[in-house]
């Protein structure tokens, strides 16, 4: 009778450390910005919780411009190729208001060219802009887009969920123990039927 209680105290133990390590969510949002010749749309997924002015951190991306697909994110705290110093901080806000920083985020594409589109809040009229680098041939442009991001999905309870699911598992086999004891199934011998 001492393993039931072995199996839920264990059980017990586990889902406690998973409240315990820390697990992130996330949200999904598209995103899309275009001007004169330009096209960029995708997915991308940020970290559930806004820093303290609001912005969501952006850890992956999907997508294409102008049919090149997106191969990359660019890390935080660094420039794509050919806009040295300016890096990027791939935050991303809900609004309302200017939806990504003077920073912006950064990506590259499988055609070996990199694109930062950012909020230009320097100008005399603030809007977005994308600087756009070909490292192959040495050049660049920086043109005005039209940006826009929006939530997918929520963030989900992953260490909530994963507790719900591992909690039965815990369960099962005290019952199952307590079924084989109570029933006197340990002597059982299907081969043979009981006789008195």
């Amino acid at each position: 009778m001492r393993q039931p209680k072995g199996i839920l105290t264990t059980g017990l133990l586990i889902g406690i450390a998973a409240f315990a390590v820390p697990v992130q969510a996330s949200i999904l949002w598209s995103w899309n910005y275009s001007g004169a010749g330009i096209a960029a749309s995708g997915t991308f997924t940020t970290l559930d919780s806004p820093d303290a002015q609001g912005g969501y951190l952006i850890a992956s991306i999907t997508g294409a411009r102008n049919g090149q697909t997106i191969t990359a994110l660019q890390p935080t705290g660094t420039w794509i190729p050919g806009n040295e110093p300016y890096a990027v901080d791939n935050l991303v806000f809900a609004g309302p208001g200017p939806q990504l920083t003077k920073a912006g985020f950064g990506f590259a594409l499988a055609d070996g060219t990199y694109s930062n589109p950012f909020y230009a809040d320097f100008l005399p009229t603030p809007g977005y802009l994308e600087f756009y680098s070909m490292p192959d041939s040495d050049s660049s442009t920086e043109l005005a887009v039209a940006f826009s991001a929006s939530l997918v999905s929520a963030p989900e309870p992953a260490t909530l969920a994963l507790l719900l699911l591992f909690l039965p598992l815990c369960y099962i086999p005290g019952v199952l123990m307590r079924a084989k004891s109570q029933h006197g199934m340990r002597n059982l011998d299907i081969r043979k039927p009981h006789r008195k």
